[in-house]
């Protein structure tokens, strides 16, 4: 019966320090401490996965908070459900939560609810922001590579005789760019000496 831990940041310029000097204090053996830095909405956690496959039966798997583990509601009770069929434990640290009681499991699904309750919260007045900015006139994604003039400089050189390959190169632009400049017309023909 072993304590493994699992801990993670967000990103590269985050530190796991606060996360590791917690586990270690609640017994965790420095072997069994798995820790990757990565977004939760990132279902690729190599570290996870590993730690998820490195306990076993009478392990706790310690954490010290839930959206360190999970970022929805559904995510960390498949996580959760898991581990049940290996027959671990978990134990959140932070929240006081350990799943070997039945006020701790409920606790944990409750506060699972609440997390995936507010991450669409958040979503919301995410994209509230962004259909004011629109409104606002922000315009997003990145600005076209064929202004107005490059677009007539195009068409006056495929107009003179010019291959796509001499306008790319000409104009520095990609082959599918100089096509939708010429409007796409130029697209339905196969054009050999691109």
């Amino acid at each position: 019966m072993a304590s493994v831990a699992y801990i993670r940041v967000s990103s590269i310029g985050q530190s796991l320090e606060v996360q590791r000097d917690k586990v270690l204090a609640f017994g965790v053996e420095p072997d069994h401490l798995f820790e990757e830095k990565r977004s939760g909405v990132d279902s690729n956690r190599p570290a996870l996965k590993e730690a998820l496959r490195f306990v076993r039966k009478g392990d706790t798997l310690v954490i010290t908070k839930i959206d360190r583990l999970a970022r929805s509601a559904s995510d960390l009770l498949n996580i959760v459900n898991e581990l049940k069929a290996k027959g671990v434990e978990l134990r959140v640290l932070d929240q006081s939560i350990d799943t070997s009681s039945p006020a701790g499991r409920a606790m944990l699904q409750m506060l699972a609810v609440f997390a995936e309750f507010e991450t669409a919260i958040r979503a919301e007045r995410q994209m509230d922001g962004i259909a004011k900015a629109k409104e606002n006139g922000t315009k997003f994604g990145r600005k076209p590579q064929a202004t107005d003039n490059v677009v007539s400089d195009i068409r006056r050189m495929r107009a003179e005789g010019l291959l796509i390959k001499d306008i790319m190169k000409a104009t520095g632009l990609s082959k599918a760019t100089v096509y939708r400049a010429l409007g796409g017309a130029e697209g339905e023909h196969q054009d050999t000496a691109v």
